[in-house]
């Protein structure tokens, strides 16, 4: 396809120098600009989620084994999925801020001008997924943090004690002096183990 290129309207002047001047001067700081930012993005990203967490550590449970196996995988999958998300996100974030790590040949090179407008794009794409992928990442960390906090705590082992007295079957909160305390549906019960006929350990009381 050719373009056949005719005069303007009139002579140049001042205006046209100065909006020629503006535009080379956009081309020449765009990447640097667009770098820049992406640096910038990146620390503050990076801060978010370090904030995270070390509120977690803090706030949280710390063994997610005291959960119920059910929320316990769930949040070892949100981990998961998080520490991929975080790690292609923080991938592209150093893309946007450095560039990729590539020679291209000398004899295939576009002009200069063009050449860093194309890199800022790619930067610029880059970095907006970046940031998607790292807020994406904080929500899936808020999101295990959550289940953390107010996921049901594993069930205790139940113990069902046989006494002249009858059968008792809770779970055990101590034992102490020969005597263990178990929390049944109506509280806690403490059985008297020296007089128990039979000593059982059940997964659920019936």
């Amino acid at each position: 396809m050719s373009h056949v290129l005719s005069p303007g309207p009139g002579p140049a002047g001042p205006a046209h120098l100065l909006a020629a001047q503006d535009r080379e001067h956009l081309l020449r700081t765009e990447l640097p600009r667009v770098r820049e930012a992406a640096v910038a993005w990146r620390n503050g990203l990076g801060g978010l989620l370090a904030a995270l967490v070390g509120f977690s550590l803090i706030k949280g449970r710390t063994d997610v084994g005291q959960l119920d196996r059910g929320w316990a995988v769930v949040v070892g999958v949100l981990l998961l999925i998080a520490l991929v998300v975080g790690a292609v996100a923080a991938l592209l974030l150093i893309r946007a801020a450095h560039g990729r790590p590539a020679v291209a040949p000398a004899r295939t090179l576009p002009p200069r001008r063009a050449a860093d407008h194309l890199e800022a794009l790619d930067s610029a794409a880059a970095l907006r997924r970046g940031i998607a992928l790292t807020l994406l990442c904080a929500a899936l960390l808020v999101a295990a943090i959550g289940a953390t906090w107010y996921g049901p705590e594993a069930g205790r082992p139940s113990l069902s004690v046989t006494t002249p007295a009858g059968t008792t079957c809770g779970a055990v909160v101590r034992v102490a002096a020969g005597r263990a305390v178990l929390r049944t549906r109506g509280g806690e019960v403490t059985a008297d183990l020296a007089a128990a006929t039979a000593i059982e350990a059940v997964e659920a009381c019936a």
